[in-house]
């Protein structure tokens, strides 16, 4: 059973019994995803920060830093990379997460091969491309983003662009640094819940104006129009596919049914996953997320990269898989 049912029997219960709205209309639905989806973020978000904030009292920063700094700096971008695929981007981990490479002492660059990783290396859609075209397809796809994370996150480490990082995210390196000297567990956990509400505090106010512009297009799935736009005859249907989809919000499991018609449909395989990569990676609430970190010129940075590796990525399949 889903764990968040609860949440959702609540949602329905604001949304259609206490709002009185009408259940299926685009207003009702709307309303209901916004309840739905801000609680669901907000305990998850409380709880990585707290079993973030945690687990790194009990990894002094410069076991991570050492072990993530390495003489040949790219070694260090590859782990990063490599921590990417196995840690689900969202919102609620992309910034606990960045934040704790930073505090840390990892060197930006090397935070950024991990933040590019996460969304470009998908473990639905690499389930998705084992599935329907086999290992050596999804390992491509794996390898492939591991380059991208590893080679730009270098290039990014050489540009010297920690001034680009909101100054909180220092400070809070500097006022934290005691819990990793706290001896005993209630300590830790004291510690923690004070980081965890300061954080989330800061936070979640982006989340929820992400969550609310989620909320407008929920329920919209453009698939006849993309199918339309977006064919094997347009050598612009990988752009198009990433421009309809950064408005769109949803999780790599939300799109796989989309994604599964539109191939139904004929779309390209590289063209339907560009999609989903923009959809749950471009999309506006987690850009409005990250821009509690980043400071505007870095996030543009970030997203022209992103843009960029999801593109190549689809010409990339379009061109191998026929």
């Amino acid at each position: 059973m889903d764990p968040f049912y609860p949440v959702q029997l609540l949602a329905d219960f604001l949304a259609y019994q206490v709002i009185h709205l009408t259940k299926g209309s685009v207003l009702g639905d709307a309303i209901n995803y916004f309840i739905y989806d801000s609680i669901k973020i907000f305990l998850l978000l409380a709880l990585i920060i707290f079993v973030v904030s945690i687990l790194r009292s009990y990894l002094p920063p410069e076991k991570t830093k050492k072990l993530l700094t390495n003489r040949f700096q790219i070694v260090g971008n590859l782990l990063a990379a490599l921590l990417g695929i196995v840690t689900p981007f969202c919102s609620c981990s992309a910034v606990p997460l960045f934040i704790g490479l930073v505090e840390s002492g990892v060197p930006l660059g090397v935070t950024f091969s991990y933040l590019i990783a996460a969304p470009m290396i998908n473990e639905v859609a690499a389930v998705l491309l084992l599935g329907l075209f086999g290992p050596s397809v999804a390992l491509l796809y794996i390898a492939w983003g591991v380059i991208i994370a590893v080679v730009v996150g270098f290039v990014l480490g050489r540009m010297k662009l920690e001034h680009l990082v909101e100054d909180y995210v220092w400070k809070i390196k500097v006022q934290n640094a005691n819990i990793s000297i706290k001896n005993t567990f209630s300590d830790r956990l004291r510690e923690s819940y004070h980081y965890t509400a300061a954080l989330v505090q800061k936070v979640f106010p982006y989340v929820l104006i992400g969550v609310a512009v989620g909320a407008l297009v929920h329920g919209y799935a453009p698939e006849n129009f993309l199918a339309r736009i977006a064919g094997k005859n347009n050598p612009f249907a990988v752009l198009a596919a990433v421009v309809i989809g950064v408005p769109l919000y949803s999780n790599a499991a939300g799109t796989i049914p989309i994604v599964t018609s539109l191939i139904g449909k004929g779309l390209p395989i590289g063209t339907a996953l560009a999609f989903m990569m923009s959809v749950t990676a471009l999309s506006f609430p987690e850009m409005i997320i990250l821009r509690k970190v980043l400071k505007p010129k870095l996030l543009i940075i970030y997203i022209t990269v992103l843009t960029l590796g999801i593109v190549f990525t689809g010409y990339l399949f379009n061109l191998v898989i026929r």
